[in-house]
């Protein structure tokens, strides 16, 4: 099984994180890998913690990802980096989008947000690559592009062509918004930290 790879696709509910594991999906099965997709919600309404699991290799038998396996998280808001870092493998790539966003405890005062998030992260020794995506996807034209934006990022990890990114931005954004996202993939893709 050393052939197949792992990645988390992490944050709050409402933030996109089924389109960009819908992308994601599409792109490695052009690829012509054998995928599989899991969502886990945490609360199902908006503002909850999700996680999406994306397998791909030779042959994929189960698409749960386990501590210390992920190649690669990419994680809509900070805190929930700092969630799921225990199931970043060894060497894999932490993507944070810099960004928070408030769990109801907080919201409700039963809880304080943490200070320090990124460099408590960076502390640990992962692989970190923290962006204001956030900005970007407004660049592109809309905030609502975090998504397709850290999607860009990480198909700077991924050996596949960015045709085959272009035909599933095509594949999976309806026509009117796929200027926008094309232009929030680019953003992404391009970003250098």
């Amino acid at each position: 099984m050393a052939n197949v790879k792992s990645v988390m696709i992490v944050g709050v509910g409402g933030q996109g994180s089924l389109l960009a594991s819908k992308l994601l999906g599409n792109v490695l099965l052009s690829r012509g890998f054998d995928v599989k997709v899991s969502e886990v919600h945490g609360m199902s309404q908006r503002g909850g913690s999700v996680v999406t699991y994306v397998r791909y290799g030779d042959k994929v038998y189960s698409p749960i990802v386990s501590e210390g396996e992920a190649d690669a998280i990419v994680s809509f808001e900070r805190l929930e980096a700092a969630r799921w870092l225990p199931y970043l493998k060894e060497g894999g790539r932490l993507i944070v989008n810099d960004q928070r966003i408030d769990p109801m405890p907080v919201i409700t005062g039963a809880a304080q947000y943490p200070d320090g998030i990124l460099e408590k992260l960076a502390a640990t020794g992962a692989n970190l690559l923290a962006i204001d995506a956030l900005s970007l996807a407004e660049q592109a034209g809309s905030a609502k592009a975090v998504n397709v934006v850290l999607m860009g990022v990480l198909s700077t990890l991924l050996d596949i062509p960015e045709e085959a990114w272009q035909a599933s931005l095509e594949a999976c954004v309806p026509a009117k918004f796929l200027e926008l996202n094309r232009r929030a993939f680019a953003l992404g893709r391009n970003h250098t930290a």
